[in-house]
């Protein structure tokens, strides 16, 4: 049994209608890029192009996620 907790921030909280929630999962393995396409379709997230996320508050884009781990689905940023 897998635990992952996610967090939501910003538009993508909106469109969630959740800030967190925590995933237990019956695998051995789990990897960002599948997890990030399921949550886009659980929640039909629109704004999938520019959406950022973080694994244990390290900003990246694959991995194999392992229980125990923080990821966070960030909104896009912009610079001044």
């Amino acid at each position: 049994m897998m635990t992952i907790t996610i967090k939501y921030f910003g538009v993508i909280a909106e469109e969630t209608g959740k800030d967190e929630e925590i995933l237990r999962l019956d695998v051995q393995e789990y990897d960002l890029e599948t997890l990030k396409k399921d949550c886009i379709s659980k929640y039909k997230i629109t704004d999938t192009q520019s959406i950022q996320i973080a694994i244990n508050q390290t900003i990246g884009t694959s991995g194999v996620l392992k229980s125990g781990d923080e990821v966070a689905f960030l909104p896009p940023f912009s610079g001044g």
